[in-house]
């Protein structure tokens, strides 16, 4: 038996549900572990994948990105206004610019704002379950400020489904989910065991990301690259190019590497090595300056870069002279392209690296 997440698969007796007595089967919270067993953020990496090196360049720092995540279905409505202050740091996302854009079950206590959040204007990607129990709603840039009922955003996106394909949504520079492959709380602890779905990470554009008029800077599943790539993305290239590394990119380590051969001085850094290689990263937004980033969740539920810092001493965000930085380098540099990673064929195909996510508990 598996007990890797143990704060989101429950097990439950035999005959509860409906399966042969004689031992207990693992099932999963879609609370926590969302999105249909063939969805890209729970497909792993197959047999027959197709490896070319993404050439990511050294960066300056490891940060992190945080999709702030609200499944609480039966939380009352907020109310979410319209606000055109986006990235501009001229204008403030607390103040609202236009008409009621919709109601979210949102709780009030859940304050993402200038006092709260991280950086000066953080990607703020929201997914919401709506009280259907099925519906998520996504929205970005959020923000609930101090003393406000109301939320503000500007962009919204289609809905999906929680037991869906669930690809789409909230990260601007590529399309892709704001709910999928994010670092969920509860998981990358000392007790937590191996990830087992996708990640999602961002890069910095001007060194990383190849754009041109051709491939409009993606590839599947990524519909779309930041409106600013022309001219922008690999503009302070140093390295060789390298043409597969676009917006939507399934970044890993090839399957003939030993992740133990990169000499990781940090264990957490070991349990992601590992995910890398079985799960991969989407590459779903640009950092936008010379970091790493790696998505991660913020929410009701709490906060995965607090409890990262609780549970192993030091902040997700580090300089590169740290041993944290320095694990990520490694992984960062050597992570390359699933090439043949596609809708008929998600992760390479061939046998997948690691069992499928299991069946769901019934909400």
């Amino acid at each position: 038996m598996n007990t890797h997440f143990l704060k989101t698969a429950v097990l439950l007796p035999c005959a509860l549900i409906a399966a042969s007595c004689g031992k207990q089967q693992e099932l999963r919270d879609p609370y926590k572990w969302p999105f249909a067993a063939t969805s890209i953020w729970n497909m792993p990496i197959g047999s027959e994948a197709q490896y070319v090196h993404a050439m990511i360049e050294p960066a300056g720092g490891m940060t992190i990105d945080e999709d702030c995540i609200v499944m609480m279905p039966n939380a009352p409505l907020m109310e979410i206004m319209e606000s055109d202050a986006g990235w501009d740091r001229s204008k403030s996302r607390c103040e609202t610019t236009g008409k009621s854009l919709l109601h979210l079950p949102v709780p009030q206590d859940f304050i993402v704002s200038p006092a709260t959040w991280d950086g000066v204007t953080p990607n703020a990607g929201l997914a919401v379950l709506m009280p259907d129990g099925h519906t998520i709603k996504q929205t970005q840039p959020f923000a609930h400020c101090e003393g406000s009922e109301y939320g503000t955003s500007h962009d919204l996106f289609a809905d999906e489904d929680l037991y869906g394909d669930g690809i789409y949504g909230a990260h601007g520079g590529s399309g892709l989910s704001a709910i999928g492959g994010a670092l969920r709380v509860g998981e990358l602890t000392p007790e937590s065991g191996p990830i087992r779905h996708a990640l999602k990470v961002n890069i910095f554009g001007k060194k990383n990301i190849y754009y041109d008029e051709e491939t409009k800077g993606c590839r599947w599943p990524a519909f779309k690259a930041d409106g600013y790539a022309p001219g922008n993305y690999y503009t302070e290239r140093s390295y060789p190019v390298a043409k597969e590394c676009r917006m939507g990119a399934l970044l890993a380590l090839p399957a003939t590497m030993d992740p133990d051969a990169l000499e990781l001085e940090t264990q957490p850094a070991r349990i992601l090595a590992q995910a890398f290689q079985d799960y991969g990263a989407y590459l779903v937004d640009d950092t936008a300056w010379d970091v790493y980033a790696i998505i991660t969740e913020w929410g009701p539920d709490g906060r995965f870069s607090e409890e990262f810092e609780k549970n192993w001493g030091f902040s997700p965000q580090q300089p590169m002279d740290t041993p944290w930085g320095r694990d990520m380098l490694k992984i960062f540099t050597n992570l390359h392209v699933v090439v043949n990673n596609a809708p008929d064929r998600i992760g390479g195909g061939g046998t997948p690296r690691a069992p499928l996510a299991p069946d769901f508990i019934k909400k």
